[in-house]
């Protein structure tokens, strides 16, 4: 059992002994081994969100306690929006506010320069390093370093409403982004839906995740290999036009720029939309007849492709990770407690909430049978997702790309001068 293997392993004093700080200078840590029947409380911080519940988190932090009666977790649960801001604080002026947290793909590079998190590289478990998607150890890595373990994995995919593609007379689902245009014009001219598309394109981070998504499917890059910012050039150009375009032609709902994934996914279930971008957590509620007027008609799979990029084309990146905090004082129960959610038997246990990010456990009937066709769909696009940037000052160039691009989607600037200004905006950015 790899939680015996792991607690043997750091009980010899192999494990956390010396730990790296995300900055890369060897600390000590400030562990004492408890007596026997002495208790741990750690503190841990965790979002509300749509694919765990608190009540999951909840419920696998007793079940871990149970296995380790020594050891309590109290849990502290966040909105995503701040989720960012709260770690930040607690862990910026070295103290030990938290010692484990949730921490999203995107802060990487800016936690590990901070020195805001252990480096547990020769403590990743065997079972993660040889059997995780290489998108789910991208996640929780900067600079060939494991800050923490993989654990929420998740990306958008495409859904499209089966039936309403069947009325229109169009017997297979497009799987390219001209298809999808085509396809959307011929179900607006029949009238069986106003607006086909439906986007999650408000000045968010969910824009910036769309975007990412169509920019790979583009062939573009967003960021290039030497660091720059190259938004106002080749596939990250057609991605842009894409999006303004299918404003301009009536094809998708101009209430894209002021929705969120939820916002979408309602829309969906409305049968106002017959095509949308979403995350995992969507397909069980548009097929919901509680929830959904279209339940039993949408259906999902892999990004569609362009003349660059075939089919099945890229995803972003909408992973996320648990992590320990540098300072706290007991590294070795912290990392036995993110081991322990991260693990087989708990990802696989709470699959059809959120699929496992181990490629065996998407081969298993037992989670196969959650969701068929998600995970169909998942066990193709695990294999091809795009990290967002990874830069040290994400969250500035998040906030300029959102800008921007709504400058764009608005008509507010041209496609080509809202990316000139974003990569204007970030080059005195990285000046300063």
């Amino acid at each position: 059992m790899k939680m015996k293997k792991l607690t043997t392993i750091l009980s010899a004093g192999a494990g956390l002994s010396l730990v790296v700080a995300g900055c890369g200078q060897p600390i000590p840590t400030n562990n004492t081994t408890p007596a026997t029947n002495q208790t741990v409380t750690l503190n841990s911080l965790f979002m509300q969100q749509a694919g765990y519940s608190q009540q999951n988190i909840e419920d696998m932090t007793k079940a871990f306690e149970k296995f380790h009666p020594n050891i309590k977790v109290n849990l502290t649960f966040v909105p995503y929006e701040s989720l960012h801001d709260k770690i930040v604080t607690a862990l910026a002026t070295g103290g030990a506010g938290y010692d484990t947290v949730l921490t999203d793909t995107i802060w990487g590079p800016e936690f590990s320069k901070a020195g805001f998190l252990m480096n547990i590289t020769k403590d990743i478990p065997a079972s993660v390093n040889s059997d995780a998607y290489q998108a789910a150890l991208n996640t929780v890595s900067y600079n060939g370093q494991y800050f923490g373990l993989p654990w929420i994995m998740d990306t958008k995919y495409f859904y499209y409403n089966q039936h309403m593609l069947q009325q229109a007379g169009i017997t297979s689902q497009p799987t390219t982004w001209n298809q999808v245009m085509s396809d959307a014009k011929i179900l607006k001219q029949k009238g069986i839906v106003k607006y086909p598309l439906d986007w999650s394109w408000s000045q968010n981070e969910a824009l910036v995740c769309d975007y990412a998504a169509l920019v790979a499917d583009f062939g573009g890059q967003i960021v290039n290999s030497n660091g720059k910012l190259v938004v106002n050039q080749g596939g990250a150009m057609q991605a842009l036009n894409f999006m303004v375009n299918s404003l301009k032609d009536g094809l998708s709902n101009p209430a894209s720029t002021q929705s969120v994934e939820d916002d979408v996914r309602k829309v969906m279930s409305q049968g106002q939309a017959a095509f949308m971008l979403n995350w995992t957590y969507a397909y069980a509620l548009e097929n919901d007849k509680t929830q959904s007027k279209v339940a039993g008609q949408v259906d999902v799979e892999p990004l569609p492709g362009t003349s660059t990029v075939p089919y099945p084309a890229p995803s972003v990146n909408g992973a996320m990770g648990l992590a320990i905090a540098q300072n706290t004082k007991y590294p070795v129960q912290a990392l036995e407690y993110i081991d322990y959610l991260s693990s087989r038997q708990v990802e696989e246990k709470y699959a059809a909430l959120s699929l496992p990010f181990y490629k065996s456990s998407l081969k298993k009937q037992t989670v196969i049978n959650t969701e068929p066709a998600m995970v169909k769909a998942a066990s193709v696009q695990f294999n091809d997702m795009i990290n967002r940037p990874s830069v040290v000052k994400y969250q500035t160039l998040s906030q300029i790309l959102q800008v921007q691009i709504q400058k764009a989607l608005l008509g507010q600037e041209s496609p080509q001068q809202a990316m000139n200004n974003a990569v204007s905006q970030w080059n005195s950015q990285q000046n300063q």
